[in-house]
């Protein structure tokens, strides 16, 4: 971490205090042409940030959260999930959000990939329908995507404990991971999809406790590789994370031939040690993380466990390491500001309260001038 210290110790010597007010606390001017600096932010807040709310979110409020989150420089956003809505209401409307993006790609900087959960056959098949009536509108996996053609990307949930897949996924692992890998075949054979698997608990179960094997985590990040997942998430789903153990988990894959591209890191805030684990990941090696504007998030499986790591904090957190996110903090602000406040839900994101509360008393002092 020597290196993350110096870089840090040289944005901070260029204090913000005089910038506007709409750049207050904002280290997205520190830019790197080396790749070994670039990060890679997975945006799951209208997903896995909203899955888990009482109150029924409307269509239009989710197709808006996810329009401003494109305009802010993301590259991927979780947009939605093919499960029963019996199960996961706030997930309803995913194949007439799927539909909107590709019949009217939201503006931004950057081309888009859009994410969508689809956990069995049947929820592909869901999908699929909808990518029937439009097979030319998304760029296919090996293509890249363009601001008129989205990237599409399809995502499944495994568990690293049997408990919590029985209770997530009514099925003990070894029967989902027969399942995944026909949704992976038939996502890669069918449309040409990305598919990107996620491991729910590697590090603390809510039924199992804090000794999650990493071993067995390996085995399970193994097998969806080699059934042609791309990337594999792994999810600190209750927050339970340490440093120790967080590096521990990462020893153990690379040890089983899991290489870092192959892997994302999706990070709760229980404890309070989301960036904490961050941290060692980066030292690790990886570069590819998961967060949730304002904050958003929980599982309804996972009782007690709080919201993912805020997309506002991760954003500052890296570029006061050095590293070039290419996410306009300024912007994920405001878009946690609106949402939280849309929905009814307390900001999470400490960055995010911090850079609001600094605009208001800069505002303050502009007035009394």
């Amino acid at each position: 971490m020597a290196r993350y210290a110096l870089l840090s110790r040289r944005l901070f010597a260029r204090q913000p205090w005089a910038r506007s007010t709409r750049t207050l606390a904002t280290a997205s001017d520190q830019q790197h042409a080396s790749s070994d600096y670039r990060v890679k932010l997975v945006e799951v807040g209208p997903r896995d940030g909203l899955q888990n709310e009482k109150r029924a979110i409307p269509l239009a409020t989710k197709l808006e959260l996810i329009k401003r989150l494109a305009k802010t420089g993301l590259t991927t956003i979780e947009a939605g999930s093919f499960v029963s809505p019996k199960w996961v209401p706030q997930m309803d409307h995913s194949s007439e959000i799927l539909q909107h993006l590709l019949q009217n790609p939201p503006p931004g900087p950057n081309p888009l990939t859009f994410s969508f959960l689809a956990p069995n056959l049947k929820g592909l098949s869901n999908a699929f329908t909808v990518l029937s009536q439009h097979p030319t509108a998304f760029a296919p996996d090996g293509t890249a995507p363009t601001k008129e053609k989205p990237g599409l990307e399809i995502a499944v949930f495994a568990s690293a404990t049997e408990s919590f897949s029985r209770k997530n996924l009514n099925c003990d692992i070894a029967t989902s991971l027969t399942r995944f890998k026909e949704v992976i075949q038939a996502a890669k054979d069918t449309h040409s999809l990305r598919v990107r698997a996620y491991i729910s608990v590697v590090l603390g179960c809510p039924f199992e406790g804090y000794d999650v094997d990493p071993h067995r985590v390996a085995e399970v990040a193994t097998a969806l590789l080699e059934m042609g997942a791309d990337e594999i998430s792994l999810g600190d789903t209750t927050g339970m994370g340490t440093a120790p153990r967080t590096k521990e988990l990462l020893n153990c894959l690379s040890k089983a031939g899991v290489r870092n591209e192959d892997v994302a890191m999706h990070f709760h805030d229980t404890y309070g040690q989301a960036l904490v684990n961050t941290a060692v990941a980066l030292e690790h090696g990886i570069r590819t993380f998961d967060c949730s504007v304002g904050g958003l998030g929980g599982c309804p499986y996972s009782p007690g466990a709080t919201g993912n790591v805020a997309t506002e904090d991760m954003v500052y957190f890296m570029e006061t390491l050095g590293m070039n996110t290419g996410v306009d903090l300024d912007a994920v602000v405001d878009v946690g500001d609106w949402i939280t406040k849309e929905i009814g839900k307390e900001n999470a994101s400490t960055v995010g309260k911090a850079v609001l509360g600094a605009r208001k008393r800069a505002e303050a002092e502009e007035a009394k001038a």
